[in-house]
């Protein structure tokens, strides 16, 4: 009879195996839910970042504010006929006594 007890527990043993530490086992059933987490985290990330893109480009493609304001910006243009002050400051508050400098209009922001 404690054979046949042993024999049993030896294929329940064998059995339970597989459920957890097999192939398709409940440890990485888990750690793959885990990772499916991560990666829909990442795809929202991305797919908010792509939307942000695209309206960049629609409004690009549409109107000239978006241009103006990105030359303004990015490329440090200014208008024809119109006059850039540059406040130089250590603490970085401009003040009406901070010094100016003019820089010519069709000169680049630095």
């Amino acid at each position: 009879m404690r054979v046949v007890t042993y024999i049993l527990l030896a294929l329940l043993l064998l059995l339970q195996y597989p459920l957890w530490l097999g192939k398709g086992s409940w440890l990485k059933v888990w750690e793959v839910g885990k990772q499916v987490e991560a990666q829909k985290q990442s795809n929202e990330l991305t797919q908010r970042r792509n939307a942000a893109l695209d309206a960049e480009v629609r409004d690009l493609k549409r109107g000239t504010d978006a241009l103006e304001e990105r030359a303004r910006s990015e490329l440090g243009m200014v208008r024809q006929g119109e006059m850039f002050f540059q406040v130089v400051g250590g603490d970085g508050a401009a003040t009406a006594s901070g010094v100016a400098a003019a820089t010519p209009p069709t000169g680049k922001i630095k």
